[in-house]
């Protein structure tokens, strides 16, 4: 039986696994898209609609804390947080694309146009990215109420999850995790 390596911080991945890593996420944001567009989004109008986006969100919430201790135990945190934020933000704009596409589909007037499934994830990502072209915009004030609390989670997600995330990855480094990851 041959000895272990050593697992503390100075273990770097290979380069399989980094490649191997890589294609994981990839693999993960193409699922993610795709199952965005394949699957059936039933309209729920009113508040059904808007209790299934709180719900996704709170479900994202979940899966962002369970990551972060999972990026900690690592063995290598870094590779594991970047399939954390592959799985975290496509979830989270994805959501945000459903909702709008669903709220769009109940009430046209939503939007200054109806929006397809493509043009609720163009429109979700102009405002992740804080671009705002202005070709597309919530029309109602519900609409632009949900538009405004995606902005300030938008804030949240490049904050605090990024530092949450970032945090985690120094944690396990500094821990020289032992586990898997």
């Amino acid at each position: 039986m041959s000895p272990r390596p050593p697992q503390g911080p100075s273990v770097r991945p290979s380069r399989r696994r980094m490649v191997l890593v890589g294609v994981r996420a990839a693999a993960t944001v193409i699922l993610l898209v795709v199952a965005y567009f394949v699957l059936p989004l039933s309209l729920r109008p009113g508040a059904s609609t808007l209790v299934t986006l709180l719900a996704g969100l709170t479900a994202i919430t979940a899966l962002i804390v369970w990551q972060i201790r999972a990026i900690a135990l690592a063995r290598h945190p870094g590779l594991r947080a970047v399939e954390t934020l592959a799985l975290v933000i496509p979830t989270f704009l994805l959501l945000f694309a459903a909702g709008y596409f669903l709220a769009s589909e109940a009430q046209p007037d939503a939007f200054t146009e109806p929006l397809t499934r493509i043009d609720s994830l163009y429109f979700t990502i102009t405002v992740f990215a804080t671009v705002g072209f202005g070709d597309i915009s919530p029309a109602s004030e519900a609409t632009r109420l949900v538009v405004a609390v995606q902005m300030l989670l938008d804030l949240l997600v490049l904050g605090l999850v990024l530092q949450a995330v970032l945090g985690a990855v120094r944690r396990g480094q500094a821990r020289g995790a032992p586990s898997d990851g």
